[in-house]
Order: structure tokens, then C-alpha cells, then sequence
């Protein structure tokens, strides 16, 4: 007999048992029920609501039931429907009166709220920890190539010469954003819900502070009634792996690219590699087109739970039971994510000779022609014109801006033009001379490196 039967005359339909029951996924979060369940009972007794020696009891036994279910031994069973009531009905059928006394005081509402708080707490430090892994990997590849140049873009169009550090860099600082997202998360899933009751609270004395305390919260819910319908914590994660994914996708994506023989700046390890059924000669990016491919499903977890709560009324409705399976599926999609880019950038190898040679062909030297003459006191509109057309006429004689040798060549577009113009047509010199802060200059890019070491030292979280 279920334990809410009571009221009820009827045995549950076997398809309603079936497609209510959420225990084949909600049973991961056993650790996180029975560390409430423990907090909750300690209440219980201190609060003078069940004797000291029974709360006892009730604790031995949760902890009994924990480690069976870590040792595969705990028999999880549909018609208790969910983690919780399994867990409460084999604490009642091993100490009878005493286990059911657990449920006092407390729903399933604010058990429920309060276990998806303690996981997403749990499940946000574990993805910044992956975070930080994947950040190291980004340094280490950088820092082994201090030198290497490549073409930098907009557009997927070669632009100008920029540090492969660099590059990388631009990656470790979306990822510092996102652990601050994540931080931020899991403060505010920082909040004990229990002693919220089914929404109402409760006429029992209970004290949610010690619960809190117990628990490691931070702070105890305000209004009961948002206590057991607020998802947006849920919410909140989500956005935050959505953002994450976005950019391992961005990541991955060049990674594709540079790949390819048409770019061929990296050459990925065999072990982050697979091969074609059919082409022998094959090596494919696979590692790289999955994360892409699997942001689409975290975006697609997103929009649902988004969905799922766009429509409901106050207080808690079963609608929320739909926030647990894309929560899940997305932490260990994140986490997986992470871990498997992580690995496939410690072993990728740089030909930093290709990328030289694409960042040294073309057109890329042309804004520093043009900033040339504006600090020969040019407009610098009219410089871009300038330059513009002298770019064209380079199209045209089907030269690059370092086949231009002559100074003549140089003053048919304007007499600012000079012998020191010469200095400038190296792709070394156009990254030395981009001292900017946070530019591709050597030692601007130091700077970066110093800070982001700064960083993963003491896992600041920046504002923004």
C-alpha cells in the first residue's frame, strides 16, 4: 500500500504507476535525501517532536540504507514511485512505528526542493573544478608556444597577425566568466527550503535554522509558498551550462577548423581522433563535433524547464518533477564536455610553421599601413581609403603588401609614405607594436598568462 493511500479506494492504474513514477532517475539523488532525512530527524529530537533514542534509530538505519545502495544491494521498487518514498518505506518496514514518525513536520514539496538545492551545490563545484582543468590545459598549450603567430579573424576572413597565445587566451577568460556563473548559481541555490512544508508551513515546532546549519546552507527560505515552487536555481544552472557549452562549441569548432588541410595548424593526438568506416585515410574530429553537436541538447534542457514553468500557478505542481531528468542529463553532459576538450587539448600538436605562413600572406598588415599615416597626422578615414586602394592595386599586379618594395609603389597612394614604412611589413613587428593592454603584444600576453596563473591560484571569480 502506498503511504499517501488513505484517502484513496482505488489501486493506482499500472500505466499511472508507470508514467508518474520517478524513481528509475531520481534515485541518484539518494545521497543528498538521506543527508536531509538525517538533518531532519536530528530536528525532530532536538525539537522535543520524537524521542533522542528514536532519532538515533532513524539515522543508523538512513545510513544503513546508504550503504546498501552503494554497494548495489538496495532494492528500488516502482510502486514507491520516487527516491524518497522508497527510501521512507524501507525505513518503516525495518523500524516500524519509529520510521514513520521521519515524515513529520515535512513533504515531499520542500524533501524534493531541498535535495535538488544540495546536488546543484554539489554538481556546480564539480563543474567549476573541470572548468579549472580545462583552463590549465589552455595555459600549458599557450605558454608552449610563446611565439607561434597565426592569422587572427572576423568574419572566418584573415584580419591580422596575432599571437596563438593570444588566441587561446580569449578562451580562458570566457571560461573564468562562466565559473563566476557558476558560483553565482550555487549561491543562489544556497537556501534551505525545509520546514516549508507542502507550502504552508507547519503547526509543529520546527526549526529550519538548525536544519540549515546542519545541512551547510546558507541562509533559510523566506515564504513558504516559494520555498517548494522555485526552480529558477534549476533555471539558473541550466543558463550557466548553456553559456559553458556555447563556448567549448566555439572552441571546438576552431578546433575543427585547424584541423582540416586546408588550415592545418594542429594535428590531433590518434587518441582524440577516429577514423572513417569506408576512407582509410581518414582522421576525423570527432571528440570535438560531439561537444559541438551535444550543445544543442544542453540549450534543448534549457527551453524545456523554461517551458515546463512558464504556466504554473503557486504553489507546487507535479509539473516540477520534469526538472530533474534534463538537470542530470546536463551536468553529466557538461561535466563529460570538459573533461574529454580538456584531454584533446593536452595532446593536440601545432605546426606553428603553417600558421606563420598563413598570418605572413595577404592583406593583414594593412591596418597598421593605415594607423602608419594617421600617426603621420592623416585623417584616419581618409588613411582607410588610402590604403583601400592601394590593397586594389595589389589585387590587381597579384602581389601581397610585402611585394611592394619600392617606395615609389608606396607614394602613388601618398607622399606620408616613407622609407621607415619598410619597419612595418613583418608580421613581428605588427604584434610588437600592439602594446595596447589586453593587445597581442609579447609582453601584454605575458601579462595575460601572469594573471590567469593569478587566477587558477586562488580561483577568483571575476565580476562580469
Amino acid at each position: 500500500m502506498k503511504l499517501w493511500a488513505g484517502r484513496f479506494e482505488e489501486e493506482t492504474a499500472k500505466e499511472v504507476e508507470e508514467f508518474t513514477a520517478s524513481v528509475p532517475f531520481d534515485k541518484r539523488l539518494y545521497r543528498e535525501d538521506i543527508q536531509g532525512s538525517i538533518a531532519h530527524a536530528k530536528m525532530l529530537a532536538r525539537q522535543g517532536i520524537i524521542a533522542p533514542e528514536e532519532a538515533e534509530a532513524i539515522v543508523r538505519e538512513l545510513e544503513a540504507i546508504r550503504e546498501e545502495i552503494e554497494r548495489g544491494e538496495f532494492e528500488w521498487k516502482l510502486e514507491h514511485e520516487d527516491v524518497h518514498m522508497n527510501i521512507e518505506a524501507a525505513l518503516i518496514e525495518r523500524l516500524g512505528e519509529v520510521g514513520a514518525k521521519l515524515h513529520t513536520g515535512r513533504s515531499r514539496n520542500d524533501q524534493i526542493a531541498l535535495d535538488m538545492r544540495l546536488y546543484i551545490k554539489r554538481v556546480a563545484k564539480e563543474v567549476i573544478a573541470s572548468i579549472v582543468e580545462l583552463q590549465r590545459a589552455l595555459l600549458t598549450l599557450a605558454e608552449a608556444h610563446p611565439d607561434a603567430v597565426m592569422p587572427g579573424y572576423t568574419h572566418l576572413q584573415r584580419a591580422q597577425p596575432v599571437l596563438f597565445a593570444h588566441h587561446l587566451l580569449a578562451y580562458f577568460w570566457m571560461l573564468e566568466r562562466d565559473k563566476g556563473r557558476f558560483a553565482d548559481a550555487a549561491r543562489r541555490a544556497d537556501v534551505c527550503p525545509l520546514g516549508a512544508g507542502a507550502m504552508a508551513g507547519s503547526t509543529l515546532p520546527l526549526d529550519p535554522e538548525f536544519v540549515a546549519q546542519e545541512l551547510g546552507f546558507a541562509e533559510v527560505f523566506r515564504n513558504s509558498i516559494d520555498a517548494v515552487s522555485d526552480r529558477d536555481f534549476v533555471v539558473e544552472f541550466l543558463s550557466a551550462c548553456a553559456i559553458l557549452m556555447m563556448h567549448l562549441s566555439r572552441l571546438c569548432e576552431e578546433t575543427v577548423l585547424w584541423s582540416t588541410a586546408e588550415f592545418g595548424f594542429i594535428d590531433l593526438a590518434d587518441a582524440y581522433a577516429t577514423g572513417s568506416s569506408m576512407m582509410p585515410q581518414k582522421k576525423n574530429p570527432d571528440v570535438a563535433e560531439l561537444v559541438r553537436a551535444k550543445t544543442g541538447r544542453v540549450y534543448g534542457h534549457l527551453l524545456a524547464m523554461l517551458t515546463a514553468l512558464k504556466g504554473l500557478p503557486l504553489s507546487y505542481n507535479r509539473d516540477l518533477q520534469e526538472d530533474k531528468e534534463g538537470l542530470f542529463d546536463t551536468a553529466d553532459t557538461v561535466l563529460s564536455s570538459l573533461r574529454v576538450t580538456a584531454g584533446m587539448l593536452r595532446t593536440l600538436k601545432v605546426n606553428e610553421a603553417r600558421m606563420r605562413q598563413a598570418a605572413d600572406s595577404g592583406y593583414l598588415l594593412a591596418t597598421d599601413l593605415a594607423e602608419y599615416l594617421v600617426r603621420k597626422g592623416m585623417p584616419f578615414r581618409e588613411a582607410h581609403r588610402v590604403v583601400g586602394e592601394l590593397v586594389k592595386h595589389c589585387l590587381r599586379e597579384g602581389k601581397d603588401l610585402k611585394g611592394l618594395d619600392d617606395l615609389k609603389a608606396f607614394k602613388m597612394f601618398s607622399e606620408l609614405f616613407d622609407e621607415d614604412v619598410f619597419k612595418l611589413l613583418s608580421v613581428d613587428a605588427s604584434i610588437a607594436a600592439r602594446r595596447t593592454p589586453g593587445g597581442t603584444a609579447p609582453e601584454r600576453v605575458k601579462e595575460q598568462i601572469q594573471e590567469a596563473h593569478r587566477r587558477l591560484k586562488t580561483h577568483e571569480h571575476p565580476r562580469s
